[in-house]
């Protein structure tokens, strides 16, 4: 309400007071939450988290596939096969801690399959800063977005407020059958973090976004280039946004 981001390091009520990350504390956790637990989560309005990511091992994965209806079991070859990919993919830059739809969509496509319902083949941005009739300085950035959906290849153009906005509008312009999946979807958030100095570094951007119901989802791209970074983050929500609504090809 007060439009302030809550301190996550605060003691009992901050989201990571009963965070766990290293694998041996997870397990012991799950076997008795006492061990690691002097009071109950719930008892003071929050909840536990076993997280994801390169120091986690499969009591991690295990706990969070449950938490996200993705029943696996723990001798499943394929599991491994994740948690090798989560871990490579963390060295690369990505962080699944804060992307839960897009480890959601890497897990289902792992261990299961997920419908392919789109195609990217290239796209491209544009941003112009120029002067308007009355002499005053304006940036204008457009984006042209070509799809292939349901066989049938989409040429998609926006212009937006900055080029990740621009490619956010292009993207949700018309994908074909699934158009109507996708009305009220919005990105209310976008965070930018640089993973080692100067201009050409590694860039992580975390989407949070958010469906005409209510429901918020946060995905996360990795690359070089921060606009590629963002796309990748925008095809991740929008992938999401119809897989969580069970949509057939």
């Amino acid at each position: 309400m007060l439009n302030r981001a809550p301190f996550e390091q605060a003691p009992y009520v901050g989201t990571s007071a009963f965070a766990t990350k290293a694998g041996i504390h997870a397990s012991a956790l799950l076997k008795d939450p006492k061990t690691y637990e002097h009071v109950e989560p719930h008892l003071v309005g929050n909840a536990r988290r076993v997280m994801v990511s390169d120091q986690g091992g499969k009591s991690n994965f295990l706990d969070a596939l449950k938490r996200r209806g993705l029943k696996v079991d723990k001798n499943n070859p394929k599991l491994n096969q994740l948690i090798t990919i989560v871990k490579e993919r963390e060295a690369e830059g990505y962080s699944y801690e804060a992307a839960d739809a897009s480890f959601e969509l890497l897990a289902a496509r792992t261990l299961f399959s997920v419908p392919e319902y789109f195609k990217v083949e290239s796209y491209r941005t544009q941003v112009e800063r120029r002067f308007n009739a009355i002499g005053e300085t304006v940036n204008v950035s457009e984006a042209v977005v070509k799809l292939e959906v349901d066989g049938k290849r989409i040429l998609a153009v926006s212009e937006g407020n900055g080029p990740v906005n621009a490619l956010d509008q292009a993207l949700r312009t018309d994908l074909g059958k699934y158009q109507e999946n996708i009305r009220g979807l919005e990105l209310v958030d976008f965070k930018v973090r640089i993973l080692n100095g100067g201009t050409e570094a590694i860039t992580r951007v975390l989407i949070e976004s958010m469906d005409r119901d209510g429901n918020r989802w946060r995905t996360v791209g990795v690359s070089e280039n921060i606009i590629d970074a963002s796309f990748q983050a925008l095809i991740d929500s929008i992938n999401y946004a119809l897989y969580k609504r069970g949509v057939k090809v």
